[in-house]
């Protein structure tokens, strides 16, 4: 079921313009969606490249589909899509090249 939450303006978690490492990890931690700032439900959706829908890893929080698609709409997060039941959320090593956290999706119901 598709979620009517409107999206808020500027998107939550990129309140600049771009991602904001407090509200990734209020996303992660609080299951809240990146775009409107509520409560996830399910599905829970993701939007990234094509190189993270690839990988199955995303550095853009959790959304709702709604908040999703009106975000690429946008072009603020990447252009697909990816629904799934729930996910992990990955903190970086130490050693990690790439310092962001990242957004691990399981159960994958499909792209959207």
């Amino acid at each position: 079921m598709t979620s009517s939450v409107p999206l808020t303006s500027p998107p939550f978690a990129w309140p600049h313009g771009s991602l904001d490492k407090g509200k990734v990890v209020q996303c992660a931690l609080s299951r809240v969606c990146g775009g409107c700032g509520t409560s996830l439900g399910r599905p829970i959706a993701f939007l990234g490249t094509t190189e993270e829908v690839d990988r199955n890893a995303f550095h853009a929080p959790p959304l709702h589909e709604a908040c999703a698609r009106a975000l690429r709409e946008t072009g603020i997060a990447g252009a697909s899509v990816v629904l799934t039941a729930g996910f992990e959320y990955v903190r970086p090593t130490a050693d990690a090249l790439d310092r962001r956290p990242t957004f691990v999706p399981n159960s994958i119901i499909g792209p959207a």
